[in-house]
């Protein structure tokens, strides 16, 4: 394989992943750029919801479907540059998402003053939680950097690993857990917004399901150990914590 080939596209996978990133985030605030998650409408309720809807499901099954063995096992990439087809072909249906998105309807709710900051804040703190849950395994190989060959390891454990430590020592799916604050954490809720939310939500659940049986079938009763102690979704008190 061409060692330009496995330099240059696990990069622009990454920048991608950075680029979207911050992009979704302003987008969900629906302030700083010129389409939003609850910005101007631009066609009917109709065509709105049928756009945003088949946006959604297309965002769900190719992270999904492309998540699986199985699949992976039918593509004809090479392993070094598997997991950056994933990140790649992710980036580019989030921000066909991003530019295709539909608002509609009209408010849900809408605060100001302090709840309105206490809101950004906690989103602000969803976002960080699930940035850095990227940190919490191995952010290298998550984005595929590692397997073509860009660092050499150094301390840093495996996605492919069980890990329990950390932030998973208080939820199971800490980035699930940062992306549902980020999409519900708002002082001000707009239809489409609540759809987007909505949606978002839905792939979590599916998403953390196949997740969740992948993740017993490759650990057995370590995992169902681990399960029965520390929370999926949402932390309780003591998840975990110096066990």
């Amino acid at each position: 394989m061409p060692r330009l080939l496995l330099r240059v596209v696990p990069a622009l996978g990454w920048v991608g992943f950075a680029f979207v990133t911050v992009w979704t985030m302003v987008f969900l605030t629906g302030r700083g750029l010129p389409r939003t998650v609850d910005g101007p409408h631009r066609v009917g309720t109709t065509a709105a919801v049928a756009t945003d809807l088949g946006l959604l499901l297309l965002f769900a099954v190719q992270h999904t479907v492309m998540a699986r063995r199985g699949f992976k096992a039918r593509l004809r990439i090479p392993p070094a540059l598997e997991r950056s087809a994933y990140v790649l072909a992710t980036d580019v249906v989030l921000a066909v998402l991003l530019v295709c998105w539909q608002p509609f309807g009209g408010r849900i709710w809408h605060v100001e003053g302090p709840p309105a900051a206490g809101l950004w804040l906690l989103y602000a703190a969803g976002c960080v939680l699930a940035i850095a849950a990227t940190f919490a395994v191995d952010h290298y190989e998550l984005m595929g950097l590692r397997q073509a060959g860009w660092f050499t390891r150094s301390g840093a454990s495996s996605v492919d690993a069980l890990h329990v430590g950390g932030l998973h020592a208080l939820v199971r799916h800490p980035l699930m857990t940062g992306l549902l604050v980020t999409v519900w954490a708002t002082p001000s809720m707009g239809a489409s917004h609540l759809l987007y939310a909505s949606g978002a939500s839905l792939y979590i659940w599916i998403g953390t399901w196949f997740e969740e049986r992948d993740l017993r079938r490759a650990f057995g009763t370590a995992y169902d150990a681990y399960a029965a102690r520390v929370p999926a979704i949402v932390p309780r008190l003591g998840s975990g914590v110096g066990r």
